[in-house]
């Protein structure tokens, strides 16, 4: 039996994945190794030749239908623009022909250009694998999405850390209710609001279209904000949200994990706070009985005999004290402290103490567990 002839350009990919990005009207793809790319998508892996098994561009890589440069110029104009600029800046030697330096300049000029396409699709595209593929890896990122979340948050009451059980239900919850569990204006959506208005306040922010002024007990309506002031009401604004509506595959673990924090914290699915951190702060004596510099810092110890000096506002960071104690020319305090102001905190010492004061973590998730 004869053997069949086949094309001797013919690309077959085999143990590879696609990466599809549609960008203007058409789609791209490209043809990568999976665990490659996942390595490059974490940082791990930067070095293209790794990640990709063929480092050309396709319409229809199964077709092995490559895009023209044209389509990649009128997809990317930007780009295409600056690698024509370049490209023009003296790319011809004596009596206008080329030198061989010039040519091999364009053609690193047109690899520079193309290896930023590539990275953008590599970075933004959809994983295309098969099924068995895919439900493997969404599985997989599920399971260390929910081990790291299960590591981060604690039952209110009690401090203790829930099972992975239990915050899987929670996560199916909120993805099953599009992102979000409980309906507007009922009292776990308004718990939701309090949790948001509580941890911005303490880090110091405020949500996109919320007042900064707004105090726990008062979170902003649709009807105090102007974007809803043509009369529509009933529709509460979930863009002001966090949202959890699954595991995908173009987002990082660590970044998921911690949408993941911030939608249960703000929706509330099952009694949740954040894992509180364990600091010490240390600061000369002579210093912490002085008043802060800054009016913000003091506006809110402007009330009570003693209030006001750089120690009390220190202490105003902390939950829970451990422990507190001059130790020579030093004031020390050991405690709790919520994650979203350890920032204020480090930036309040740093400022007020002029770098003399110092923040250490001692344990960045404190959980109570069971024996």
């Amino acid at each position: 039996m004869a053997p069949i002839n086949q094309p001797a350009n013919q690309i077959k990919l085999t143990n590879v994945s696609l990466v599809r990005y549609k960008k203007g009207k058409k789609r791209f793809e490209l043809a990568c190794y999976k665990n490659k790319l996942l390595e490059y998508r974490s940082g791990t892996e930067t070095d293209l030749d790794n990640v990709l098994q063929i480092p050309t561009i396709f319409l229809n890589a199964s077709k092995g239908e490559t895009a023209p440069n044209a389509e990649l110029t009128k997809a990317w104009p930007q780009i295409a623009a600056e690698q024509e600029s370049s490209s023009q800046s003296g790319t011809k030697g004596k009596g206008g022909k080329k030198t061989k330096a010039k040519a091999h300049e364009e053609v690193d000029s047109e690899k520079t250009w193309k290896d930023a396409i590539i990275e953008e699709i590599l970075k933004k595209g959809e994983i295309q694998v098969n099924a068995n593929e895919r439900k493997e890896l969404l599985d997989r990122m599920e399971r260390e999405i929910i081990e790291e979340v299960a590591q981060r948050l604690v039952d209110p009451q009690t401090k203790r850390v829930y099972t992975t059980g239990m915050i899987k239900k929670g996560l199916d919850l909120l993805s099953k209710q599009g992102g979000h569990a409980p309906q507007a204006d009922s009292l776990p959506h308004k718990l939701g609001k309090l949790n948001l208005s509580e941890g911005q306040k303490k880090s110091g922010s405020a949500p996109k279209g919320s007042s900064e002024t707004s105090g726990i007990g008062t979170p902003n309506t649709e009807e105090d904000d102007p974007a809803n002031s043509n009369g529509q009401k009933g529709k509460d604004k979930k863009s002001d949200m966090p949202m959890w509506t699954g595991v995908v595959t173009t987002k990082s673990v660590k970044q998921q994990a911690l949408d993941a924090i911030h939608a249960l914290i703000a929706w509330q699915p099952i009694p949740v706070m954040r894992a509180r951190m364990r600091l010490r702060v240390t600061c000369p004596t002579s210093l912490s009985k002085q008043a802060p510099r800054s009016k913000a810092s003091t506006d809110d110890n402007d009330e009570g005999e003693g209030k006001g000096t750089i120690k009390d506002r220190i202490l105003s960071y902390v939950e829970q004290v451990e422990s507190q104690d001059v130790l020579g020319e030093e004031w020390e305090v050991i405690g709790f402290v919520e994650p979203g102001a350890f920032k204020d905190l480090g930036e309040f010492c740093s400022a007020e103490t002029k770098g003399r004061g110092k923040v250490e973590i001692l344990d960045m998730a404190v959980v109570h567990t069971d024996d």
